[in-house]
């Protein structure tokens, strides 16, 4: 069940940016290149995006569990250490240059393959290094 639910909303993310626009890596470096042509689109969905996550938040807050699992997966610490700011500064330097992150990578496979299939190739070899150096 937990797969279908999984499935079902990864599809919802996935339609949700490829209607954006949000899949297009234009979109994202230009909203990036504040001092050229700036585009300020990422900015309202973004915004978007937190107005039902918001609401997410309180019913989970209400939920002794999930619908569809035993617990809730939520992070068990708070703490800003040294390992998260450099992968924050990797990601961030990632998505600068590519103008995709794995929600828009994935989404654009069915939109655009080559660079998409590019990038969720260098997702999934990341994801590899990081499980062998931990």
């Amino acid at each position: 069940m937990s797969l279908v639910i999984g499935l079902i909303a990864g599809m919802l993310f996935g339609g949700g940016l490829a209607y954006s626009g949000m899949a297009d890596p234009a979109r994202v470096r230009g909203f990036l290149d504040i001092f050229g042509h700036w585009d300020p689109t990422l900015a309202f969905v973004m915004f978007g995006a937190l107005l039902p996550m918001a609401g997410a938040w309180q019913i989970q807050k209400l939920m002794k569990r999930p619908f569809a699992d035993v617990q809730f997966s939520l992070p068990d610490t708070k703490k800003i250490d040294r390992k998260l700011v450099i992968g924050a500064i990797l990601f961030g330097a990632g998505w600068g240059i590519s103008g995709l992150c794995p929600g828009p990578g994935f989404a654009g496979i069915a939109l655009n393959p080559a660079p998409a299939l590019t990038f969720v190739a260098a997702l999934l070899l990341g994801m590899v290094a990081h499980k062998f150096s931990t």
